[in-house]
């Protein structure tokens, strides 16, 4: 992959995500700013960055950071949904958050697939 990790999709909507997750958590209740804001804060950021470190590597270690992008990706969304049944968020913007997240899911999924090592 000679391009850049800015040129990537994957990196490109997992930036937005982090946008749309900062904005959405500032919402919170202002005793959770260390709490549940901060780790869902910490793990949509690492999303963006793994892509972007992995994009320094090539084929199984790439693989590998595209891994850890999807695991944080996964806790975003556990997150988004705790921040949902404490009333931090309402149903439709929690749901909003998580379209953006299964989108960037399958981006992920599909650029492993393609990037996957030979087994």
């Amino acid at each position: 992959m000679g391009q850049s990790y800015r040129e990537l999709i994957a990196w490109q909507k997992a930036m937005d995500l982090v946008m749309q997750i900062y904005k959405a958590s500032k919402l919170f209740p202002r005793d959770e700013i260390y709490g549940l804001a901060s780790q869902l804060r910490r793990a949509a950021v690492a999303i963006p960055a793994h892509i972007a470190e992995g994009q320094a590597y090539s084929g199984t270690d790439f693989y590998h950071f595209l891994g850890r992008a999807r695991g944080s990706l996964v806790e975003v969304e556990t997150e988004i949904m705790i921040a949902q049944n404490l009333e931090y968020l309402s149903v439709e913007h929690a749901q909003q958050l998580l379209a953006k997240a299964a989108e960037l899911g399958k981006i992920l999924n599909g650029l492993a697939g393609a990037i996957r090592p030979a087994a």
